[in-house]
């Protein structure tokens, strides 16, 4: 392995230049850890590389573990187990070389066959949407990671959390699926809904749909994470039950998509739920609501 001369930097290699280990690899290496090599494939994770990264050899696996410090795997959840088990295979991990994945779903069994050959195990997981462009670098500022190590090592991934400018909150082994599940409902789901939005405004012939969704969308959200449910609103949470059966029958047309369709129905189902579970509506409006609904 490979030692940068200077007191607590590290050699650090990155396999996988995509979104999410180029912009954590610059905002590394702008700590003052030496980048030593990155894993890049397509072409445009080579571009990313070259931007992100400028003047970091691009080389093979083997080549990156031989003089990394530090590896960050930083590849879809599900391509993390057979690379770690095949590097291993091929006998590339060495003794007291730490290993970090960026894995939302796991925490570090999966690197148990590295951990085996004698590397330290991390799980770094940065909750938020990157663009893989140097506008992540900056929202790094307001990025909780989710982080799970032993309790010896745990330090180390803490502290490299905090020199990329973001939070370290330990999350447990046994949490991380559900902590990753959380994540994924609030950010794809999101994505989902105001697409699906946009979608039926755009059929009644709104030129700019994300226009009309943009104050709103951005109001609601901050008003959620600040108020808690005491945000919720509309016509679900006030139990307008003829409301919620109109929407029903605007959306039976063949001109709305069944995705949009399904996802409103699903929606409008929980916030009932949601809505009575808090006290909002009474168990008559939940069950009116549900009929309403199709139930």
């Amino acid at each position: 392995m490979r030692n940068t001369g200077k007191p607590g930097r590290l050699g650090i290699g990155i396999i996988g230049a995509g979104k999410v280990g180029a912009v954590l690899g610059a905002a590394l290496r702008a700590a003052e850890h030496q980048i030593v090599g990155v894993h890049a494939v397509s072409v445009p994770s080579r571009e990313r590389a070259e931007m992100l990264l400028p003047g970091v050899p691009v080389l093979p696996i083997p080549e990156i573990l031989r003089r990394a410090e530090l590896v960050i795997l930083a590849v879809p959840d599900d391509a993390l187990e057979g690379l770690v088990s095949g590097l291993a295979a091929a006998g590339h991990w060495q003794g007291g070389q730490l290993v970090m994945h960026t894995a939302g779903r796991y925490g570090t069994d999966v690197l148990e066959p590295a951990t085996k050959a004698g590397a330290i195990g991390l799980a770094v997981h940065p909750a938020m949407t990157f663009t893989g462009m140097s506008m992540d670098l900056e929202r790094l500022a307001d990025c909780v990671f989710g982080v799970s190590a032993s309790n010896m090592v745990l330090p180390i991934a803490q502290a490299l959390v905090v020199e990329m400018g973001g939070e370290p909150v330990v999350v447990a082994e046994s949490d991380r699926v559900k902590y990753h599940a959380a994540l994924s409902h609030a950010s794809n789901h999101l994505v989902t809904v105001a697409g699906q939005s946009a979608g039926i405004l755009a059929g009644i012939g709104v030129e700019h749909p994300e226009r009309m969704l943009s104050a709103l969308m951005r109001a609601s959200l901050e008003n959620a994470l600040a108020s808690g449910e005491g945000a919720l609103t509309g016509p679900v949470a006030r139990g307008d039950v003829r409301t919620v059966a109109a929407h029903r029958a605007a959306l039976g047309g063949r001109e709305i998509t069944e995705d949009t369709r399904e996802g409103y129905l699903a929606m409008s189902r929980a916030t009932a739920l949601r809505a009575h579970d808090r006290g909002l509506i009474s168990d008559e409006i939940r069950d009116a609501i549900m009929e309403a609904l199709g139930e």
